[in-house]
């Protein structure tokens, strides 16, 4: 099917995409990779992934700048419903095997995440950034025959939500787990609530009696709950896959809890580190070692109550290396996790920017006794000032004053530790300086792709590495290799009616493009 489309290029192509010369480097100072990069899969099983530890490991998987991860991550909630989230799924039956006599990956902790890596990037070293690409986010089936089609998640009003021990009906201190049911393939783009349960007390293999949920990979005993299936009927939540957590390892300790967030990413908590999006993050220790989990379905900002709508997904991701003599501005002494996509630039802000150096040889539980909102606006508005100053060449002044009319800074989450608020910036208020338009024929042929034109249909395709992409023009949806997608922007056409697209537009398809099978 991905070779039907071989258009015959009219003369209404010439004048759509009319080949012209065009200049840009969307990213300079990224070490060249000349060849299509390498794919690699990295599965989650035991031998793969680490429960709630983000510092300094073996690596699982090294790669060369440029190469593509498809990685599968698993939710630490699949125990919330056995039947549903591990029966049947070979991988997360491995992570998640516990008996009297056997426990794999027995060393559980300090956080509770299931973390697929560490993946080392050759050449990356201390003072480079680590650019992530999310390229692409699928829900991980269910593996219980019975639930075929299904994906199903967990929301946990935990002991950590904001307000635990406030809540108006009896008991107030109750901890509440609700099953969400989504359509695999994305049929419906909404998750809609299953049932829900009061936890109840849960022993595990051991022995252990668990009062309230405080252990990773406890299964819970549906015996021992009442499952309500009268919940949030009618209610549809919009599915917004993004990875909870994603970072490289600090240089601080070598294990480190990977419940409160920092300079190095972690469990930022923020919807936005989604398919299309871009991550990047300050190198602090060799090769870099990515960990990639704590999947989401759903989540607002806040994350109120303790969790996200917890459950299961592949991605595939791209990392880039950018070395420290050829950054760029914006990337020049980078000390937070900054996010682009194709219209913004979020800066994210924590109570603590740096809490393992700034609290002492206890920084990893004294987090959880002193975060609080307003040190995170003003760590938030810090970082703000200094990426306009810096990477916008702007004087403080002119910052200040476009942060107060113009950024958007909100709450990312109150639920882990280091309290964290991000500042939305608009690339669309800095015009072609931000957003610089490239012609998308010479874009897209000058590394190898074939483009086609259905003059009947305004239809586009793009070819690359047996990857095909059709886009109609000024469409927000596309078809990549038959499956919809939701494009980072629509393709537009310009005064002279050449089909124009971001050079962001660009440099993201041309890795998705570029993956291999």
């Amino acid at each position: 099917m991905r070779n039907r489309f071989k258009w015959k290029v009219s003369s209404a192509l010439s004048a759509v995409l009319l080949i012209l010369p065009v200049s840009y480097v969307a990213n300079a100072d990224t070490v060249q990779v000349r060849n299509v990069p390498k794919t690699h899969y990295l599965e989650a099983k035991s031998e793969n992934v680490r429960w709630g530890n983000i510092g300094k490991g073996d690596p699982v998987l090294t790669v060369n700048s440029g190469d593509i991860v498809t990685v599968e991550a698993v939710t630490h909630h699949s125990g919330d419903d056995y039947e549903r989230m591990i029966k049947g799924d070979a991988g997360a039956e491995d992570i998640f095997h516990w008996s009297e006599t056997e426990k794999h990956e027995a060393e559980r902790g300090p956080g509770v995440h299931i973390m697929t890596g560490p993946i080392a990037v050759e050449g990356a070293e201390p003072g480079d950034v680590l650019e992530v690409k999310i390229l692409d986010m699928k829900l991980r089936p269910s593996g219980n025959g019975e639930y075929a089609g299904k994906t199903y998640g967990s929301n946990v009003a935990a002991n950590w939500g904001l307000l635990y021990g406030e809540m108006e009906e009896t008991p107030n201190t109750r901890e509440v787990v609700t099953i969400y049911e989504m359509e695999t393939k994305g049929g419906n783009d909404y998750a809609k609530a299953l049932y829900s349960y009061r936890w109840t007390p849960q022993t595990d293999p051991s022995g252990t009696v668990h009062p309230t949920i405080d252990y990773p990979g406890v299964i819970v005993d549906h015996s021992t709950v009442e499952e309500n299936h009268d919940v949030l009927k009618g209610i549809h939540v919009p599915v917004r896959l993004h990875f909870g957590t994603m970072s490289v390892a600090p240089k601080e300790a070598d294990v480190v809890d990977s419940v409160p967030p920092s300079y190095y990413g972690g469990n930022i908590d923020d919807w936005r580190v989604t398919e299309g999006a871009t991550m990047y993050y300050p190198v602090s220790v060799p090769g870099a070692l990515l960990s990639v989990g704590d999947p989401h379905a759903g989540q607002g900002d806040s994350e109120l109550n303790g969790t996200a709508i917890e459950t299961s997904v592949t991605g595939d991701i791209q990392l880039i290396l950018h070395k420290k003599a050829e950054l760029v501005n914006k990337l020049k002494a980078l000390n937070f996790p900054l996010l682009e996509n194709e219209n913004e630039w979020v800066v994210h802000g924590f109570s603590y920017a740096n809490h393992l150096a700034e609290l002492g040889k206890d920084a990893q539980t004294e987090i959880f006794k002193q975060s609080s909102l307003d040190k995170a606006m003003k760590d938030a508005a810090n970082k703000t000032k200094s990426f306009l100053m810096r990477g916008m060449d702007l004087t403080e002044d002119e910052a200040y004053s476009l942060m107060s009319v113009s950024t958007d800074f909100g709450i990312t989450q109150v639920v882990d530790g280091n309290w964290g608020i991000h500042g939305i910036i608009n690339k669309k208020i800095f015009g072609e300086k931000e957003q610089k338009r490239a012609l998308l024929r010479n874009s897209f042929e000058q590394f190898g792709a074939d483009i086609g034109w259905d003059p009947a249909t305004k239809m586009i395709t793009i070819q690359y590495n047996d990857n095909t992409l059709l886009a109609k023009i000024g469409a927000t949806t596309a078809t990549f290799n038959e499956e919809t997608i939701k494009l980072t922007a629509p393709i537009q056409l310009n005064d002279q009616k050449l089909a124009e697209v971001s050079e962001y537009f660009v440099t993201f398809y041309r890795a998705k493009l570029s993956k291999t099978e």
